[in-house]
């Protein structure tokens, strides 16, 4: 089915001016649905198991390599000049990384079950759909983070306290959709912890010289993709009521994503010259410039399907990132 933009959405001033009087499709229907999961992994687990791996988005793993890439940053960033990172810390924030995902969808699921059911992209999430009861959510969530709590006691004392700060911001993103127009922003503040916890992992403090730009590159950075992600639902979060920086943005969302990732690269310029990085480093970020400019470049805001394209490319960036500054660390 195509729907004609224009006339659903002319009450609102900026997205005609986005979108113009074109047409999208509405993709992600309970059928289409459906097929991605048949054509998925998941599909080979018994049937009383996948609505667990689709609430933790098992099936979906740029979410957990976007929460593991900046702890694997840090770590990385922290290896003593001329060496490879700690691969003990590297596997632990990896399994880390997946089970907090797992949770935070987990979380964000039973929080939004309602507002699921109304959103043609989530209406079929295991929660919303009824396949798992809150109970049953319940007690999947408290072995996620029984796992997480796990990898995080293995970790010095001065991290276990860094780690469990964070579990406030784990909680409360779901909320803010609600109240802000900037839950990418508390995303972001959530997501990257990790630019901090990886280096006190490490070293067992923090040189904020070091994790602070790194953190604010990766919070740009999140804001950024995740923007581009929300407009796959501005439909739905418009007649829902819910908020977002697409909404914010408007018609001055490819400026704004400009300028996330001017911010983004020049704080990792600030990292680079704080960890006395070499040449590759540098040539690395020049790759990540380039990345970042074709997606603001090339991204059409008004096609969900290519809008998704582009956010999962944000993993690729991030690898390419993880790769500069490994060959930077190792040329030291």
């Amino acid at each position: 089915m195509e729907i004609p933009i224009c006339n659903v959405w002319k009450h609102i001033n900026f997205l005609p001016k986005i979108y113009g009087c074109q047409t999208i499709k509405c993709i992600n229907t309970k059928n289409e649905q459906v097929s991605d999961i048949n054509k998925s992994w998941v599909s080979r687990f018994p049937k009383s198991v996948q609505p667990y791996l689709l609430l933790s988005r098992m099936d979906r793993p740029i979410g957990y390599w976007l929460l593991f890439l900046p702890g694997s940053w840090s770590i990385s960033l922290a290896a003593d000049p001329g060496t490879l990172p700690n691969m003990q810390l590297l596997a632990l924030f990896f399994v880390g990384a997946v089970t907090m995902r797992g949770a935070g969808c987990t979380i964000n699921d039973m929080w939004d079950a309602d507002l699921d059911k109304q959103v043609a992209r989530t209406s079929t999430r295991p929660v919303a759909s009824r396949e798992i009861t809150y109970f049953q959510a319940l007690i999947f969530l408290a072995l996620q983070l029984s796992v997480s709590l796990g990898v995080l006691l293995s970790l010095n004392f001065y991290s276990i306290i860094l780690g469990a700060s964070s579990l406030f911001l784990v909680a409360s993103y779901p909320l803010m959709k609600r109240i802000t127009y900037w839950p990418q922003l508390v995303l972001g503040l959530t997501i990257n912890w990790g630019c901090l916890l990886g280096w006190s992992a490490v070293n067992g403090s923090i040189d904020w010289s070091v994790c602070v730009p790194l953190y604010t590159a990766a919070i740009n950075w999140t804001i950024f993709y995740d923007t581009i992600y929300a407009f796959q639902d501005i439909e739905d979060d418009i007649s829902i009521g819910v908020k977002s920086t697409a909404l914010l943005f408007g018609n001055y969302a490819k400026p704004c994503l400009g300028g996330l990732a001017a911010v983004m690269v020049s704080n990792l310029v600030a990292v680079g010259i704080n960890t006395s990085q070499p040449w590759p480093y540098f040539v690395g970020l020049i790759g990540i410039s380039s990345h970042l400019l074709w997606q603001v470049a090339s991204v059409d805001l008004s096609d969900a399907k290519d809008c998704l394209s582009k956010f999962k490319s944000n993993k690729w960036l991030g690898i390419l990132l993880w790769i500069s500054i490994l060959t930077g660390t190792l040329v030291k």
